[in-house]
């Protein structure tokens, strides 16, 4: 049985948490292109960026302890991909395979979408980057393409993998604002 955790907003006070968490994946992983570690003060302008756009930034918490987080944030800054957002998700080392990840996509997904936001997209670094892939496919990503070797990093070239997922209606039809 896997323990029992919460998703809730993140708060100032988890940002050590967050930096930790997001230092290990770039300096021993390949999900971030990075290749040194932000510091809490970077890490915090950051997630001042996400939240004045009124985007979510999420933790999953398990008996006090923040053991991941998510965001979403704008696809790219031209005014057409306005409705269009890219999930980050990182997960404690000690916590992988708990079900954080899903639980953080998921709430993730549902508030961009009561947010009227129509399109996410997943940029996966590394293609053999199973767990994200399938975390992603799980929750009804479907892979759009991969960009051989756009990063270097541990002395190799990694892939880029894009997925994407609608979001409430997706392109099915135009959101009330552009009448």
């Amino acid at each position: 049985m896997k323990p029992a955790f919460s998703v809730r907003a993140c708060e100032e006070r988890d940002m050590t948490a967050i930096t930790a968490i997001y230092a290990y994946h770039v300096l021993h992983g390949l999900a971030s292109f990075e290749l040194e570690a932000p510091d809490a003060a970077e890490m915090g302008r950051r997630r001042a960026r996400v939240l004045a756009l009124s985007l979510p930034y999420i933790v999953a918490e398990l008996d006090g302890r923040v053991i991941g987080y998510a965001y979403a944030a704008p696809y790219r800054d031209r005014p057409a991909y306005r409705y269009t957002l890219e999930d980050s998700i990182y997960i404690a080392r000690d916590a992988a395979g708990l079900g954080a990840g899903r639980a953080l996509l998921e709430a993730l997904l549902a508030a961009c979408a009561q947010a009227g936001y129509r399109q996410m997209v997943a940029v996966i670094g590394d293609s053999a980057n199973h767990a994200s892939i399938g975390l992603h496919a799980a929750c009804g990503f479907k892979h759009v393409g991969c960009l051989p070797g756009t990063g270097l990093k541990f002395g190799r070239w990694v892939d880029s993998v894009f997925m994407q997922r609608a979001l409430g209606e997706g392109e099915r039809s135009l959101p009330p604002d552009t009448a």
